[in-house]
C-alpha cells in the first residue's frame, strides 16, 4: 500500500482566511453543536447584535410581522438556521435583553 503525501506547512491555505467569500452558507456544521441556541421572539427588541456577531451567519430575517404578548409590533422576525449554527453561544453572551437560551441539544 502507497503512502498518502501530505502537503508541507507551506503547501496549506492560511488559516483563518476566508478564501471563498460566501462559502459557510455551502457547510452544514449544525452537527457539530452540543447546545443549541433557542430564541425567544417575544424578548427579542431586533437589536440584531446575535446576527452581528454569528460567525456563521446561522441568523437570518423574515418577512413575517410579529406582536409580542405586550403589543409591540414588528416589521419582521428573526430566525436561526439550525444547519449552520455550530452552538457557540456567542449570541447568548451578546444579547442585552437575554432573549436567547442555551439548551442541550437533543438529537
Amino acid at each position: 500500500m502507497a503512502e498518502e503525501k501530505l502537503p508541507a506547512w507551506n503547501e496549506l491555505p492560511p488559516g483563518a482566511v476566508i478564501l471563498e467569500p460566501g462559502s459557510s452558507e455551502k457547510r452544514y456544521t449544525g452537527d457539530w453543536r452540543i447546545f443549541r441556541p433557542v430564541l425567544n421572539q417575544d424578548k427579542c427588541i431586533r437589536c440584531l447584535l446575535c446576527w452581528v456577531y454569528c460567525p456563521d451567519d446561522a441568523f437570518y430575517f423574515e418577512d413575517e410581522p410579529y406582536v409580542t404578548s405586550k403589543g409591540r409590533k414588528y416589521k419582521f422576525s428573526l430566525k436561526i438556521n439550525y444547519d449552520h449554527c455550530k452552538g457557540c453561544g456567542i449570541c447568548v453572551e451578546e444579547c442585552p435583553v437575554n432573549a436567547i437560551d442555551f439548551v442541550e441539544e437533543v438529537k
